[in-house]
Order: structure tokens, then sequence, then C-alpha cells
């Protein structure tokens, strides 16, 4: 069984993506191709943005929002402890500070209740998360932006094709940024992101940034980075794109059949009703964790944790937590979760075999 299934949605779109990458070979065009424009093009209308500005990471495409709203020494970006280590990576190595706001139990997002506190004289930006597909309540979030007059950028790695509220995920915010790294719900065949806005400067700003810092050859206005996507990957994209939606709907249902099978089994993700989930991964939690983990694995289900260790916690990032800080939400959690295989593809039969599975290795100590 596998826990992401490439492989299976390569056969299904085979035709065309052969036909796309071919495509690039015969033309040349591998840096900023037409096939670059074309994606960034059907990305935006995808996202209803008026500007997509696609980058050679998601990484990338975080630190090149950051840089573009002026973040630096001195600053201060609110963000969750709880997420994969790109996040607080980009804010440290521009030499501004990650300031960690605790999650919710339920989302496993960042507490938005909690942010206005975290708000000081130095904090420049908010970069929230929207974890395992599910985007935070950005209507809530932008009051607070707009109240002291700070830029957010939305973390949309993992939630590309999610909406809540009527608002598609990344088109949420001042910036919106993903990531096409393979496993995501969009994902190319190596690293690749994209950023969205619809303020025109942003957008000017991103270009220049993505390619070291110039809009027209040999003209550097301000710092950048070789931040381009790779035609290749932009082909890939454009291949997939067109069948996407179809995947979103897929993960969907997917997902929600786990909760049903799993109510009183398992805690399980907790999906407002209007909100739409990409169930990036599906994500639970027990206790006993490693052992369950390890029972599964006995029996030929694999499963993945995400995330063991809260940001704070890793060795580069333990100077960030200020001393009496506490967040006992991410400590509880990141002890908890458990990820099970998903991906648009994953038969009801499979599904099966990963809750019965679940039935005999999860005891009463186990539950959360």
């Amino acid at each position: 069984m596998e826990f992401i299934d490439l492989k299976t949605q390569y056969k299904r779109y085979k035709k065309d993506i052969d036909t796309r990458l071919h495509g690039v070979l015969d033309t040349g065009a591998y840096i900023m191709g037409p096939e670059v424009q074309e994606c960034e093009e059907k990305l935006a209308e995808f996202v209803n943005t008026k500007h997509c500005i696609t980058a050679s990471s998601g990484t990338d495409t975080l630190l090149m929002a950051l840089m573009a709203l002026g973040v630096g020494r001195g600053d201060e970006v609110i963000t969750t402890p709880f997420t994969w280590i790109s996040t607080v990576e980009v804010i440290s190595f521009l030499g501004a500070t990650p300031v960690f706001v605790d999650i919710e139990e339920e989302s496993l997002n960042i507490n938005v209740n909690a942010i206005e506190a975290a708000i000081t004289p130095k904090t420049k930006a908010i970069l929230p998360v929207n974890l395992f597909g599910l985007m935070i309540d950005y209507l809530q979030l932008n009051k607070i932006s707009e109240k002291h007059g700070i830029p957010v950028i939305e973390d949309a790695a993992q939630s590309f094709g999610a909406k809540r509220d009527g608002i598609q995920s990344c088109n949420a915010t001042t910036i919106g940024s993903t990531s096409f790294y393979p496993a995501k719900p969009l994902g190319c065949y190596g690293d690749g992101g994209a950023l969205f806005t619809n303020d025109d400067e942003l957008a000017l700003a991103l270009k220049s940034i993505r390619n070291h810092g110039c809009l027209k050859r040999y003209h550097h206005t301000e710092l950048g980075i070789n931040g381009r996507f790779d035609a290749m990957q932009a082909a890939v994209i454009n291949a997939k794109l067109p069948h996407f939606q179809s995947e979103v709907i897929a993960r969907e249902r997917i997902g929600k059949r786990y909760t049903t099978l799993l109510e009183g089994i398992a805690a399980t993700p907790v999906v407002p009703e209007n909100a739409v989930s990409t169930y990036a991964m599906y994500t639970i939690r027990v206790k006993n964790r490693d052992q369950v983990q390890a029972d599964l694995k006995e029996r030929g289900i694999p499963s993945a944790v995400y995330y063991p260790l809260p940001c704070y916690e890793q060795p580069a990032y333990r100077q960030y937590k200020v001393a009496g800080q506490s967040f006992p939400v991410t400590e509880k959690v990141c002890e908890e979760v458990l990820s099970l295989p998903m991906h648009a593809f994953l038969t009801e039969s499979d599904q099966d075999k990963v809750v019965d599975a679940l039935k005999e290795v999860i005891t009463k100590e186990s539950l959360v």
C-alpha cells in the first residue's frame, strides 16, 4: 500500500505529462519559457488572483514574500511552532525573530484568538500555516491585520485547492504562498512553488526578487535570489492542473469517509462546515503513538509523523523560545499525531484495511 501514490497518478495522466515534457525538450526553453508563463496564468485563474509568481520551491516563495515586505534584522514575525521548519527557517534567515503562538487542539492550526496578544511594535508580518490542508479563519485574522496594519502571508504549502468562507486558498491575504513538492496536493516532479497577490507593486517586487533583483537584464535594483521555476516542472503542473479539482473532491470524500469510519477509535480532523480541506495528510491523534505506528507497520500499513518536535525544540531554533513561554497544545499534539495513507486514488478497500488495522492496534490506553 502506498502512503502517497504518485505512480498511479502518473499512469492516469501519462499522455498529458509526457507530451508537455517533450514539448519543453523540443523547444529548448528551459528557463522562464512559455510553459512557465502559461502555468502562472492558469494558476492565477484557478486561485482568482491578479498575479501568480512561480518560484523554485515553497521555501523560496516564503523567503521572497518576506523580502518583498521588507522583513529584516530586528523585526518580528508571528507564526506557529507546529509546522515544517521552512516556515521558521526563512524568518530566521533574514535576521528577523519568529514569535510563536500556540495552536488549536481541534484544527492543529495557529490559535487566531491568541495572535493579537503577541503583536509588538516590532511585528512586521504574520505568517500562519494551513496545516494538513485546512485553512485558518482568515476573516478573523484579516480584521486583526487591518487593525494593526500588519500584512499576512498565507503559508498554503499544504492547502492549495482548499476553501473557507468562500475564499480560495492563496487568495485570503496580502500574499499567498504554496509548494509544488511532489507529495503536495498539487505537486510537480521536483521542487517548486508559487506566490499569489492582488497587489501590483508587490507582484513586481516578487518578480524582481525571484530573478536576482532585476526586471531588466543587467539592471539589479534590489537584493534578490535565483528563485526561478523550472520549465520542466511547470510542464508537469500544466498537465496536472486540469485534473486537480477532481482530485480535491476525491480527497475530501476520502477524508470524510476516514472520519466516519474512525469515529470512537481515534481523534480525527475537524473541518468546519464552511471549509473545504485538501487533506494534504489525514492526521489522527492517539496516545502511545509510537507503539501504534509500529503495530501498523507490522500489518503492512504505512504511516508518518508530522511533526514530532515543535520548531523551538530544534537545536538551531531553541534561542527563539522566550523564558516563561508555554505551548501546551503544541507539545501535547507533537506526541500524538499520526498521518495515515492519503491520496486521491486511495481505494475504499485499502482504506478499510487501514481502519481495520487501527481497530486492532488501538487500545483504550491509546485513545485521546
